[in-house]
């Protein structure tokens, strides 16, 4: 699945009137570049939401070699309350979620067949893909996550700093939602219950990443790619 439903409201006014996955980057659009990592890796069944100018969403996926479904989301979800509304679509099986505005380049293994074959089902109940705050420029905050020597997940404690950013991928069992709330919501309500559980757990990057959420964000991206500035996140 991918999540292309936000306002995307802190990349205007470049989203005004364009989604924030439908901004261009390397002379393709992001939700493009989302979309064609997961086509070439042979995953066949893909769902799209959307929100704002949901048209322009469909439009662009329609034109694909292998159009994904789109589902108009009304009114947004957030992204738990997305992936929830989406899970018949999605089967009974550990799926890929990607978010819309997600851009990275992949290190030696593709990102999602690494994801894949770290995903471990008896054990895991979602997989993040994680970047070190040390590579992240821009203005990021504090961190996500730490994560011990299995890479099981914690959130820092008060007054810790976090040396790892969710990067907007993930592997998720169905069972993640279950008794999941009606209405919208944010994943990172599940996330934190499986945390209790011991069963959230993330993957470093190894290749490229970039954040993706000012116009600021989005020119030194260009500019990186342009010249070539991008280096490996080990």
């Amino acid at each position: 699945m991918v999540l292309a439903a936000g306002l995307g409201t802190r990349m205007r006014p470049l989203t005004e009137a364009k989604p924030k996955p439908l901004l261009p980057l390397a002379g393709r659009s992001l939700l493009d570049h989302a979309l064609d990592r997961i086509d070439a890796v042979g995953i066949g069944q893909v769902v799209v939401n959307a929100h704002w100018f949901p048209e322009q969403v469909e439009a662009v996926c329609k034109a694909r070699p292998s159009p994904p479904a789109v589902l108009r989301e009304e009114p947004v979800q957030e992204t738990g309350g997305g992936v929830r509304d989406a899970l018949p679509h999605l089967g009974p099986a550990p799926f890929l979620v990607v978010n819309g505005d997600a851009y990275w380049l992949d290190g030696p293994t593709p990102t999602i067949e690494r994801l894949a074959g770290r995903f471990d089902e008896a054990a895991m109940d979602a997989l993040l893909l994680v970047v070190r705050a040390t590579a992240v420029e821009g203005e990021v905050g504090r961190g996500d996550f730490l994560l011990d020597p299995l890479g099981r997940v914690r959130r820092p404690k008060e007054r810790e700093i976090a040396p790892y950013f969710y990067a907007g991928l993930q592997v998720v069992h169905p069972r993640l939602f279950e008794g999941a709330p009606e209405g919208s919501f944010s994943m990172n309500l599940l996330w934190n219950r499986a945390i209790e559980g011991g069963r959230l757990f993330g993957l470093v990057h190894d290749g490229a990443w970039f954040h993706l959420s000012t116009p600021v964000d989005l020119r030194r991206a260009e500019a990186a790619l342009a010249t070539g500035l991008t280096r490996p996140l080990f």
